[in-house]
């Protein structure tokens, strides 16, 4: 096997040997087995002393892409000395594909643990590509060289994470929600957040989730006041959060769970147990460690279930944690902690606080955010967010498609959608559009949007909520990663979804669907249909949900269906 040189990487674990394993160029440290799960699925578990390395490399012929679930982490072939990636508890998940022509995954694979080092990229000498997992003492991982398409392939090895894990999820998590963060920052108050609840209501949003500037009256962002968590800026919060659940909407209530804020009560009381100063915040990162840390942070966090109504948490920046442990500054545990490491600490402070708010609401929700979509958070989040990418539709399409394909069980959120005032209805149902296979989330004034805007909002809002079970639960089938997925298909019970971001034909074939929706998020209007036959019965709809259009349509029609921008095609088997 040709060496590689790795300048970002430590060097491979000592003894790696050939293993068989069929269908893989296979080397391994430690003691090692292989064994074959399903065609073309192989297990490889490995242990020893130190780290250990199961390696790997693919003919590198009719890739396209290789896939991971970071942001920016798809879409190009890197080299095989570029820097490896580190997931953990907090901060990524240890799964990835390199992606062929027609969206086959030539080769897909995932680790059994969260923490460990990855490596993957092209040998210049050889045109192979070359796949590394490294782990402390014990690796396990599956390699799938079926040739599914990724998705399938992706999907099943997110299976195989949640095998013996409980997610529990309310029904509530899947619902389309309205936030405060970008139509308002921190600028919150009772009167605002009971406005754009009752309007986000008749729009079709059951959800609003309070962001940023609840516990402060200071207006200039910053951290710097994070860790008392009292309602300084929602007086009275029990009985507001009343007025808001008698419009039928959940509340849920952000907290930045890491930062303690130099301005704080708190940071008196446990700024000594600090992991890392994240100065240019205003604040440190609480050290999880440490029992007193997450007794108080728990009993903070709980109140928003227990005291005051709220349905559920925001929990932000859960990934710092995993950025202190990693400064190579990180303090060793004192001798006050109780936990072996920061992974430890953080399982433990979240288990905490979901069992809290769970028994005082067995419906309460938490939300996590990309990058910390490991599945070993799975049990302590009833959804996962795009990372923040304002007024970035096309960059929250490839987030939530991202964050979709390795999130097993949970539902993934769209970044919060916000738009200039001016944005016409067709744009609006565009936004809305790219994020099709996610739950929305609306974050702009709804006071100011015209009748139009809102006619988009709403229209699409219920496309959203009657195609949950195809559109969120469906089998999910992204094309092309290398081009941000220029269409994206869900396949549910006898209904098919898709959503046309570029000027692509539309397969209509097979006999095992009734209904055929397709969104059209592209300004070409023209929407052709291939390999299906039969007639069917066709609604054109635009943007704001009027009818522009209906009769009947032969699938094997050589002419397009015109289908304006941010408007929905839906095809009826009679």
């Amino acid at each position: 096997m040709t060496e590689i040189w790795e300048p970002h990487a430590p060097a491979a674990a000592d003894g790696l040997r050939p293993l068989y394993a069929e269908g893989l160029d296979l080397r391994v440290s430690g003691t090692a087995t292989a064994r074959g799960v399903a065609d073309g699925i192989v297990e490889v578990s490995t242990e020893g002393k130190g780290d250990v390395r199961i390696e790997w490399r693919v003919p590198c012929v009719d890739a396209t892409a290789l896939w991971t679930p970071e942001p920016r982490g798809t879409g190009w072939l890197p080299a095989a000395w570029s820097a490896p990636r580190r997931t953990g508890l907090a901060n990524g998940a240890p799964i990835g594909a390199l992606v062929g022509t027609g969206d086959v995954a030539l080769c897909a694979f995932a680790a059994g643990r969260p923490d460990v080092l990855a490596g993957s990229g092209v040998v210049e000498e050889t045109g192979d590509f070359r796949f590394w997992v490294q782990a402390a003492g014990r690796l396990t991982v599956r390699i799938d060289t079926s040739r599914r398409h990724f998705g399938r392939a992706l999907a099943d090895l997110a299976a195989w994470w949640g095998e013996g894990l409980t997610v529990d999820i309310p029904e509530a998590a899947r619902r389309p929600a309205y936030s405060t963060w970008y139509s308002m920052h921190q600028d919150v108050s009772p009167k605002g957040v009971e406005t754009q609840a009752a309007l986000g209501k008749e729009l079709g949003m059951d959800v609003i989730i309070v962001d940023d500037g609840w516990m402060t009256a200071d207006r200039t962002r910053g951290y710097a006041h994070c860790g008392d968590w009292e309602p300084v800026s929602l007086p009275d919060t029990a009985a507001h959060v009343r007025r808001v659940h008698d419009l039928g909407v959940r509340y849920l209530l952000w907290y930045a769970l890491p930062f303690i804020g130099k301005d704080s009560a708190a940071y008196q009381r446990i700024g000594r147990h600090a992991l890392a100063d994240a100065a240019h915040m205003g604040a440190i990162v609480a050290d999880p460690r440490y029992p007193e840390v997450r007794d108080f942070l728990t009993e903070r966090l709980a109140r928003a279930v227990e005291e005051w109504g709220m349905d559920g948490l925001k929990v932000d920046f859960v990934d710092w944690f995993a950025r202190a442990a990693e400064r190579d500054d990180a303090p060793e545990a004192g001798p006050e902690a109780d936990c072996a490491s920061v992974d430890e600490g953080v399982e433990r402070l979240l288990a905490a606080i979901r069992g809290r708010i769970s028994a005082a609401n067995p419906e309460a929700m938490i939300e996590h955010r990309q990058p910390y979509v490991s599945p070993g958070l799975w049990p302590y989040a009833t959804m996962v967010r795009a990372t923040d990418c304002p007024l970035s539709p096309q960059e929250n399409r490839q987030r939530t498609i991202d964050v979709r394909l390795a999130a097993g069980p949970v539902p993934v959120h769209a970044d919060m959608l916000m738009w200039h005032p001016a944005e016409p209805p067709e744009q609006v149902a565009c936004h809305l559009i790219n994020v099709l296979f996610s739950v929305p989330q609306i974050s702009v004034d709804l006071t100011a949007q015209n009748d139009g805007q809102r006619e988009a909002i709403a229209f699409w809002l219920g496309v959203f909520r009657d195609h949950t079970a195809t559109l969120q639960l469906g089998e999910l089938l992204p094309a092309r990663p290398d081009l941000g997925y220029p269409m994206v298909t869900a396949r549910g019970d006898g209904t098919i979804a898709v959503a046309r971001y570029a000027a692509l034909p539309v397969d209509a074939s097979g006999d095992g669907w009734h209904t055929l929706l397709v969104a059209n998020a592209d300004a070409d209007p023209d929407v052709r249909l291939t390999g299906g036959s039969g007639t069917v019965s066709a609604t054109v709809q635009d943007a704001r949900g009027r009818i522009v259009r209906q009769g009947e349509v032969g699938l094997d029609r050589a002419e397009p269906i015109p289908v304006p921008r941010g408007g929905l095609l839906t095809l009826h088997r009679r």
